[in-house]
């Protein structure tokens, strides 16, 4: 009995344990193209052909 005991314990100290000092996988999130306001603005300008660099 005294092993269940033990071996409970000692899960619980591994998942705690993990959980504290586990790198952080949550990914970093910015604005998405469809959202970003300036991305948008920028879909309605047209280039001008005499501003190309041939």
């Amino acid at each position: 009995m005294i092993y269940v005991l033990a071996a409970i314990g000692l899960a619980t100290l591994v998942v705690l344990g993990w959980r504290a000092f586990a790198p952080d996988f949550t990914p970093r999130r910015g604005p998405a193209p469809d959202d970003d306001p300036e991305f948008l603005r920028g879909l309605n300008v047209r280039p001008d052909p005499s501003d190309r660099e041939d």
